[in-house]
C-alpha cells in the first residue's frame, strides 16, 4: 500500500513522528490537531493543513487517529465534523489512540453500517518508538482490512500483531499498560535500593538489564531517571488514564489486579501534585532518593 492518501488526526508526542515516516516513505498527509502550531515542523515537510478531521479525510483513502483521551475519540468520529460520514463509504479509518475496547466496538459497528472498515489499533514503544519507526501496533478488526493496510503500517511499526475482532487491540493494550505499570514500580525501587546501597546505578543497570530483570522500562527509562529527565514520552495523565480503563475493564469481567491498583493510586497522586505533564518514568519522584 505505497504512496497513499492519509489523514492523521492529533499531532502530539508520537503521532508527529508517525507522520513524519509517512511523509519520507512518499505518502500524502493531511492533518488536523487542536493547536496548529503542533504541526508547523510537518507542514514544512510537506504535509497539508485541514481545520476539522472531516476535512481532513475529506480526499485521503485512510484515517489514521491518534489523541489523548476515549472523549476525544469520540469527538473525532461521531463529532459534527467527524470522520464517520456517508460521504466516507469505502474507506478506512484506523484509531492508534489508547482507548476503551467498547469504543473501538462501536466504531467498528457504527462504520460498517456506512461501508467503512474501522480497526483499532493502539501501539506501544513510546517517543522512542515512533522516532525510530519500530512501534508495536496491536490491531483489532476484519483480518481482511488489516492485511490491506499493513505495509502502511510497516513505515512506522516494527511488531505488528493481528489480536481479533473490534476491540481486541485495545484489550491487548491494557495487557501492555498491566505489565508496564508494576514493572515501573520494580524498576524505581531497584534504582532506589542500589542508590541507598551506595552502588554505582549506571553498572547496576549494565548488570540486570541483561538478566532476568531486563525490560524496556528498565534500558530506556531508568537512565533517564538517573539523569533527572523526566520529559514524557509517554504523558503520566495519559498513563493514568489508560490504568483506569484497564482497572474498569477488569471489574467488568470479575477479577482483580491488586499490582495495577497499587500503581494507579500511585500514579494519581504524581497528577495530584502536578506531575501529570511529565513522562511516567517520573514515579521515581515518589521515592524521594535523586
Amino acid at each position: 500500500m505505497e504512496k497513499e492518501r492519509i489523514a492523521f488526526i492529533g499531532t502530539g508526542v508520537m503521532g508527529a513522528s508517525i507522520v513524519k515516516h509517512l511523509l519520507q516513505n512518499g505518502n500524502e498527509v493531511t492533518v488536523y490537531t487542536r493547536t496548529k502550531e503542533k504541526a508547523t515542523s510537518l507542514l514544512a515537510m510537506g504535509a497539508k493543513w485541514a481545520d476539522s478531521p472531516a476535512e481532513a479525510f475529506k480526499d485521503a483513502q485512510i484515517a489514521l487517529t491518534m489523541v489523548g483521551y476515549p472523549a476525544d475519540v469520540e469527538a473525532i468520529y461521531f463529532g459534527e465534523h467527524g470522520l464517520l460520514q456517508e460521504t466516507t463509504r469505502g474507506r478506512i479509518v484506523i484509531d492508534m489512540t489508547t482507548s476503551e475496547p467498547t469504543l473501538a466496538k462501536r466504531i467498528f459497528d457504527y462504520a460498517d453500517s456506512l461501508g467503512i472498515e474501522a480497526l483499532d489499533a493502539p501501539v506501544s514503544g513510546g517517543d522512542i518508538g515512533a522516532q525510530n519507526g519500530t512501534l508495536s501496533i496491536m490491531v483489532g478488526g476484519k483480518q481482511e482490512t488489516f492485511e490491506k493496510v499493513l505495509p502502511l503500517m510497516q513505515h512506522f511499526g516494527g511488531n505488528i500483531v493481528y489480536q481479533g475482532e473490534a476491540g481486541a487491540g485495545q484489550h491487548t493494550k491494557m495487557c501492555n499498560q498491566i505489565a508496564i505499570a508494576s514493572g515501573m514500580i520494580g524498576v524505581c525501587e531497584a534504582l532506589a535500593y542500589g542508590l541507598k546501597a551506595g552502588l554505582e546505578l549506571s553498572t547496576v543497570l549494565q548488570s540486570i538489564s541483561a538478566g532476568a530483570a531486563g525490560s524496556w522500562s528498565l534500558s530506556n527509562l531508568a537512565p533517564r531517571m538517573m539523569k533527572g529527565d523526566y520529559a514524557p514520552g509517554f504523558y503520566i495523565k495519559h498513563f493514568v488514564k489508560d490504568m483506569k480503563i484497564a482497572l474498569d475493564e477488569s471489574q467488568k469481567m470479575g477479577i482483580t489486579l491488586p499490582g495495577l491498583a497499587l500503581a494507579y493510586d500511585m500514579y494519581e497522586k504524581l497528577v495530584e501534585a502536578g506531575y501529570g505533564e511529565n513522562g511516567t518514568q517520573a514515579l521515581m519522584k515518589v521515592y524521594d532518593v535523586l
